[in-house]
């Protein structure tokens, strides 16, 4: 496809106020309702939030949080899990996916993943699973949901615990092989889901959620997420603090009414980049599945032959924000080196480390940015 030059334009790899303008009277209003209030902690609007996000993804239980990285936290608390156990995550991922497990005092073993979901790899998950492992952490990357039939299986013929990873992949459904369908996140024992402003659902701030169709698993974690009491001041075993603020939660009330129109944004922004790029040899556009629909928290190609890094300088001067997401491998992270062999590697993740691009990917994008992105995009391997 030819390039013609287009005049410059700044792109945003996230438009937060272009997506706000829609809402701004309804956010202002939720946010007076909460100040005229007063009752800026665990107002009446976290409640309203947990039940309105309960009903959208089908789950019996929705705990909301401070962050997400309290959520995966809260999470494996709720397991009560020694410090031997282990916990298998995949090791292309952010860290907070691995800190958690740390910070417990669990080991952390780290799986490759599929190269063209990056998603855990089934096969890899298999093979390190030993008598201590007791739960993993499948991460649903960039918008799209884990091969979830085929982990609760495995998890069911070990005895184990899967916690859902759902920070980027919240409204995503998932089709099993009977054709019933489920939110990402509600499939696993728990479910968990930051709401980090740039994510799919974000707030003007921090938090998080769990979700759980567990009752008893419901019902410790919000005992751990409130100092472990089971009433006020009758604190039944070790928790932490970490709740949702009654402002996020009522600007997130009003955002939740949208998430299915801004998943439909992104989708149609995903289908123009795909359009658009399909005829550049160099890039490898991100896989969809039959199991489940993709709802991109990011448009993540992968660049072949060393240019990567060459692209995202061009692109940046062209005014073309992207990002890395990730660099490295977490078994190559200094924090973490200690839980890993250095003489190994996943070759799967050392591959996407060095390929991975995120283009922008927000609610707010025109054909005409899509148009501008890809032609620099074409450009830069035509030149």
């Amino acid at each position: 496809m030819e390039y013609v030059k287009q005049e410059r334009m700044e792109i945003k790899m996230v438009d937060l106020p272009g997506q706000l303008a829609h809402i701004r009277e309804e956010v202002d209003s939720a946010i007076d309702e909460v100040l005229a209030s007063g009752r800026f902690i665990k107002g009446p609007e976290v409640s309203a939030f947990e039940s309105n996000l309960k009903s959208y993804l089908g789950t019996r239980n929705v705990i909301t949080c401070a962050n997400g990285t309290d959520a995966l936290q809260i999470a494996l608390m709720a397991l009560d899990l020694k410090p031997s156990d282990e916990v298998i995550v995949p090791a292309f991922t952010y860290a907070a996916t691995a800190e958690v497990v740390g910070l417990l005092g669990y080991r952390c073993v780290m799986v490759d993943v599929d190269p063209k979901t990056f998603n855990m790899d089934l096969q890899s998950l298999e093979k390190a699973i030993t008598p201590r492992t007791k739960a993993m952490i499948p991460v649903h990357l960039y918008g799209l949901t884990s091969q979830m039939f085929e982990i609760m299986e495995i998890a069911e013929a070990h005895g184990l615990y899967v916690i859902e990873d759902n920070a980027q992949a919240i409204g995503s459904d998932y089709t099993f092989p009977d054709d019933q369908t489920k939110k990402a996140g509600t499939i696993g024992h728990i479910g968990c889901t930051s709401f980090f402003p740039t994510k799919n659902l974000g707030c003007f701030g921090d938090g998080g959620a769990l979700y759980t169709d567990d009752e008893a698993l419901g019902a410790r974690i919000r005992m751990i997420a409130s100092h472990g009491q089971s009433k006020k001041y009758h604190h039944e075993i070790l928790g932490v603090n970490s709740r949702l603020d009654t402002l996020q939660a009522a600007i997130l009330d009003v955002k939740l009414k949208y998430l299915d129109h801004y998943i439909a944004a992104r989708q149609r922004a995903a289908g123009s980049y795909d359009t658009l790029l399909n005829t550049c040899d160099q890039v490898i556009l991100p896989s969809r599945v039959d199991y489940s629909t993709h709802v991109f928290h990011q448009y993540t190609i992968r660049v072949r032959n060393g240019k990567r890094d060459d692209l995202k300088s061009y692109l940046q001067g062209q005014g073309i924000p992207s990002m890395i997401y990730y660099p490295l491998p977490l078994y190559r992270q200094n924090a973490y080196k200690a839980w890993w062999d250095q003489k190994k590697n996943l070759p799967v993740t050392e591959i996407l480390c060095q390929e991975v691009l995120s283009l922008p990917m927000h609610t707010e994008l025109t054909e005409k940015q899509l148009d501008y992105i890809c032609g620099h995009v074409r450009n830069f391997f035509d030149s």
